[in-house]
């Protein structure tokens, strides 16, 4: 593992002319069904304590799964047990208060049986995502995990009187993200690879930070910050701050990579676009010289990233569609 520390600021921050390509991903991307069969890949949870916990939870019923769930934590609270919600929802899993009461339970045997506890609520959620697969399974024709995840976001009523996912741009956008992240917490993709873990938790590190505002020059090793110019009343990530901390998360801050897109392309493994892992770093030209290295993002699988696109967007997922084909791109691993 690369030890040096590198804090160089300068250089190209991050493309504003990148809001034209990204496609926030949905389920129509063909993710595939999870099952009770899924293996959780244990380097992608960030608590590690909640590895056993996930593995109970996911067996609870067929349908679900470690990784599915571990999914659904990554974009409901981004993994933070402290979350609220505007509208009202708590916790690492996004309960709003009556519904944490149906489901709950007194799993860690503390007596503190609450939203803002991990153990409970995790354990609430799988036993919710079950009861929500029974209420959904007579619809005929649809994928009953991707209707189990529309009801959790936005109300079984809502998935029955459509008789299918809602119409609803957030309610889609959220089945998208958590399909899109199970493969992630799937143990599959840590196989075959010695750097697969480190990639894991860049992978990991940076799902935490998904719906996180862009901020033109912000985000640092420890987290998102108040940007620059643009950004300079926003606390968030620009494509090389969010690089910047997944990679000195994963490295427990043993590499700290320049706030520059451009510097980050030039260091290093080279990788070749035949190889690249989950983890990995993209580094796009997408100016009209084609020779400035001025959007980066993170690697996740199935020809996708994770990435800070541009003002006004957010920390989200993106497909590498036929469009990157055309322009010029560097991969490089720091594991």
């Amino acid at each position: 593992m690369l030890t040096t520390t590198m804090t160089v600021i300068g250089g190209a921050l991050c493309a504003l002319i990148f809001g034209v390509v990204g496609l926030v991903t949905t389920a129509a991307n063909g993710a595939s069904n999870p099952s009770s069969a899924a293996v959780l890949a244990t380097s992608a949870v960030p608590i590690p304590a909640l590895i056993p916990v996930l593995d109970e939870a996911g067996s609870l019923c067929p349908g679900i799964s470690a990784p599915l769930l571990a999914a659904q934590i990554g974009a409901e609270s981004g993994w933070n047990p402290s979350a609220v919600s505007p509208a009202g929802a708590e916790g690492i899993a996004q309960f709003l208060p009556a519904t944490f009461a149906t489901y709950a339970r007194n799993d860690d045997g503390t007596g503190n049986v609450s939203p803002f506890n991990p153990v409970d609520a995790v354990m609430a959620m799988g036993r919710y995502d079950c009861a929500l697969l029974a209420d959904v399974s007579g619809l005929i024709g649809q994928t009953p995990v991707s209707l189990m995840l529309a009801a959790y976001n936005a109300g079984v009523g809502a998935v029955l009187a459509f008789q299918g996912i809602p119409p609803y741009p957030e309610t889609e956008a959220y089945v998208g993200q958590v399909e899109s992240l199970v493969p992630i917490y799937t143990a599959s993709l840590s196989s075959g690879s010695p750097s697969s873990s480190f990639g894991q938790m860049v992978v990991a590190a940076a799902t935490g930070e998904l719906g996180v505002p862009y901020s033109w020059g912000g985000g640092n090793a420890s987290g998102p910050t108040v940007g620059i110019a643009s950004g300079a009343n926003t606390i968030g990530f620009d494509c090389s701050g969010l690089v910047l901390f997944a990679v000195a998360r994963a490295s427990t801050g043993q590499i700290v990579l320049p706030h520059s897109s451009e510097l980050q392309a030039a260091i290093g493994t080279p990788v070749a676009p035949a190889d690249i892992q989950p983890g990995d770093v993209i580094a796009f030209a997408l100016g009209a010289n084609r020779t400035d290295f001025d959007h980066i993002g993170i690697y996740i699988g199935n020809s996708e990233m994770i990435d800070a696109p541009d003002t006004g967007a957010v920390v989200r997922v993106d497909t590498l569609n036929s469009y990157w084909q055309g322009v010029p791109s560097v991969i490089r691993s720091f594991g």
